[in-house]
């Protein structure tokens, strides 16, 4: 029982803790709001309220005043309707208490609308539907109308200028005169300003529905109040007229009143321009009263008013002598500031100002590898967003890590304003290397070559294999399964193309610093076998070749130990990194022939005829360890028949593998790799004994 009153009394100081409680207040605030329209009030509690929502408009105005750029109050929108609520939610409370007590005195809903009703408007009927029309008129018709129109306008001009304000924010990123983080805070700020302008236009009639709906009420009020108090009361109809009028007069004229003011607000926050970090009323004073010029003409035309005889000369002198004063004062404080400036000295004067110089910080370095987007798909890629493309490009590097066996360099993204509002770039080293389109929302449905019918969309091709698909809004996705589709979102398109564009390059990411990183690695297991090797025995930008030209071929180098024991074996006699790759490949022989044909099935080959073979090995002795020339004909007759070949074995659902002898490999796996890239050139001498070979097709017979 102690531990669950501790437990209690812990939750009570959790929900009392002043973080809770001003997340609860606007709950509560809208939770009393609402209540007022149904439950009925004292009279007292109205008087609270009606004060309350005086005081709020005035603060509303004062912040707005002391705002130094609209999207300091960027919470004014929701303030605005909050504000309006609380009026229309008044108006009813107080219309339930005047109908229903009305009869008893004027100041039967509260001292604060006795006092509208009475103080300010003198107790006259007429005058108070005057005053209160007039304010009604003014709110409606003149501050609402104008400050929805300039938050309008402003909307429309903030979303046109984006475009070009991204590329100013991209300029100076470029340039180095900011750095990533203060770029993002003005793209967010950007958009949060089209937001603010879009939301005033919005909430400003919410104010303008106030306003009409003051006088509905009004009306309403005082035919209601009349039949109330002639009907059910036995009043005599001026007394009842009497009554009812200035009661309801009062309650308009204590709603309007801040209303009006929460209108001058919104005027004085969407009509606020520069971004200086001066308020509106500096600079109402730096701008209006600080032109001695300005102020003595002004001050001469009052004067001349003044001296004409039938107007109020007393008035307009005693202003014109203000403004004499206050220009005579600015000229003298303005004079006072030169005089006080530093004199420089003449040479110091015509010294020219030197420009910073040039330094290494200037020269930035080109990113490995780089994804660009436009600017529609930014969301994809925003960590404040909680971009999905993120998460995936980092699944990518660590698969890329787990199966190819070294860790790329990241993927440095970034948006471009040049290229299309969908488009996406893959740069290697600053040069493209692969380009697509994503529309995100919506799904791309692959053709994979089987499917019962077709879909309506934007035709496309899949970026990665380049398969027909067809981009369909998410409704379609079901459909587009059923009819035998591959359907994937836009993340999904975007990642696998450059997993696929990776998977391609592996090579090319495998830079000297990745290849000593990788060493580093390996040297932390088998320490003695690295250090005998690199850079003992072979240097380091010869491993790096060496596993460099495995790589282009599709064999990982997951297997360092084996990699590196061959090397140690056969460094001593060669350098030649061609070479090393051929023993290396041997030595993972057992692995490339696995990942060629899984399990322990025959592996079910393409062959060479062997006089072809006999042309081939002449051809290669003439031409050195890199490969030699193949006459045009025979070269032309090959790719057909390998290409021929290729497909047969793909119809049988059997990989493409071409077996030659140890010294043809790499001259047909270089001449093959491009035309038929869908075939595997493998040597007799990386096949291991365990396997049986059956040959189910020959080139060149």
């Amino acid at each position: 029982m102690a531990t669950q009153g501790n437990t209690q009394a812990i939750d009570l100081r959790q929900l009392l803790s002043p973080s809770n409680i001003r997340q609860l207040a606007a709950p509560i605030l809208l939770l009393l709001v609402l209540s007022m329209m149904v439950l009925p009030l004292p009279a007292f509690v109205l008087d609270v309220f009606f004060t309350f929502n005086l005081a709020l408009s005035m603060m509303v105005l004062l912040v707005g005043m002391y705002t130094r750029k609209p999207l300091d109050f960027s919470v004014f929108p929701t303030v605005l309707l909050v504000t309006t609520l609380l009026r229309l939610s008044l108006n009813v409370a107080s219309t339930r208490i005047v109908l229903l007590e009305g009869h008893t005195g004027p100041d039967a809903a509260g001292k604060v609308i006795e006092a509208f009703g009475h103080f300010l408007v003198g107790g006259n009927t007429a005058v108070g539907i005057v005053v209160f029309v007039i304010l009604t008129i003014i709110n409606f018709v003149v501050i609402t109308k104008g400050a929805g129109r300039i938050a309008e306008v402003g909307a429309r001009f903030t979303l046109d200028a984006m475009p070009g304000k991204q590329m100013a924010i991209d300029a100076d990123l470029n340039a180095g005169l900011i750095d990533e983080k203060e770029a993002k805070r003005r793209r967010a700020e950007i958009a949060q300003e089209s937001d603010f302008y879009g939301a005033m236009d919005g909430a400003s009639k919410f104010v303008r529905g106030d306003a009409v709906a003051g006088i509905l009420i009004l009306v309403i009020n005082i035919i209601g109040g009349l039949i109330v108090g002639v009907v059910q009361h036995n009043m005599p109809m001026g007394e009842a007229l009497e009554n009812y009028t200035l009661l309801t007069i009062g309650d308009g004229l204590v709603a309007q009143l801040p209303a009006l003011i929460i209108s001058v607000a919104a005027g004085l926050v969407v009509s606020r321009v520069g971004e200086d970090e001066t308020d509106i009323g500096g600079q109402v004073v730096n701008q209006l009263f600080t032109n001695p010029i300005v102020l003595v003409l002004t001050a001469g035309i009052l004067g001349l008013l003044g001296l004409i005889p039938g107007m109020p000369n007393l008035v307009f002198l005693l202003l014109a002598g203000g403004l004499a004063y206050l220009a005579w004062h600015m000229n003298k404080k303005q004079a006072l500031a030169r005089e006080e400036e530093p004199v420089l000295k003449p040479a110091a004067a015509a010294a020219p100002v030197e420009s910073q110089e040039a330094s290494w910080s200037d020269v930035t370095p080109v990113d490995v590898l780089g994804l660009e987007v436009g600017y529609r798909l930014i969301p994809m890629v925003d960590k404040g967003q909680d971009g999905e493309l993120l998460r995936r490009i980092r699944g990518l590097r660590k698969k890329f890590a787990q199966e190819i066996g070294f860790l790329a360099s990241p993927v440095h993204i970034r948006d471009n304003l040049e290229l299309k509002p969908n488009a996406y770039r893959i740069t290697l080293k600053g040069v493209e290397i692969g380009s697509g389109e994503a529309y995100p929302g919506q799904f791309m449905a692959i053709n994979p070559g089987r499917v019962v019918g077709q879909l309506p969309g934007t035709p496309t091709k899949d970026p990665a294999f380049g398969l027909p698909a067809v981009w369909v809004d998410a409704g379609m996705r079901e459909q587009a399964h059923a009819l035998g589709y591959t359907v994937v979102d836009a993340s999904t398109v975007v990642a696998t193309h450059l997993n696929h564009v990776i998977l391609s390059h592996a090579a090319d990411l495998l830079g000297r610093q990745e290849a000593q990183a990788l060493l580093d690695h390996i040297a932390k297991e088998s320490p003695k076998l690295v250090e005998d090797l690199v850079p003992k025995t072979l240097p380091l930008h010869i491993l790096q070749r060496t596993l460099q030209h495995l790589l282009e071929e599709g064999i990982n180098i997951r297997d360092m130990r084996s990699i590196v024991e061959a090397l140690a074996e056969h460094a001593p006699r060669t350098q030649e990194p061609l070479e090393l790759a051929a023993r290396v490949r041997v030595a993972l022989g057992r692995a490339i022939v696995q990942q060629l044909f899984p399990g322990g099935a025959d592996m079910q080959v393409i062959a060479l005829d062997p006089g072809l073979e006999r042309v081939l090995q002449h051809a290669m002795q003439s031409g050195g360890p890199e490969g030699g020339a193949i006459e045009p004909g025979l070269a032309d007759t090959l790719l057909r028949e390998a290409a021929a070949a290729a497909q047969k074995q793909e119809d049988l659902g059997l990989p493409a593998v071409l077996l030659v002898p140890n010294n043809l490999r790499w001259l047909l796996a270089r001449f093959l790799r491009r035309a038929v890239p869908s075939m595997k050139v493998i040597a007799h001498a990386e096949v291991p004994e365990s396997r049986m070979i059956r040959v189910t097709a020959v080139i060149g017979g």
